[in-house]
């Protein structure tokens, strides 16, 4: 399994995607949609979570790509 992938605001501007526990950024962009759209892709490839935060660092959403320590009962 890879790293998990967040999506989170860029203090020079933009969004930048990054793998957890990394202090390197993935990938930069200029819109949230664009880091998520490349992150979700990343994050399925790996079969990991993917957290998409809001400008203020919160998380606002997220998807499972595989682990999901919590599926849903079916």
């Amino acid at each position: 399994m890879g790293r998990n992938q967040h999506v989170v605001h860029a203090c020079q501007g933009g969004w930048n995607v990054r793998g957890e526990n990394s202090k390197r950024v993935t990938v930069h962009t200029s819109t949230k949609a664009e880091a998520t759209r490349i992150a979700r892709t990343i994050s399925r490839n790996q079969n990991s979570e993917l957290f998409i935060h809001g400008m203020d660092g919160r998380i606002q959403s997220r998807d499972s790509h595989g682990h999901d320590p919590h599926p849903p009962r079916g």
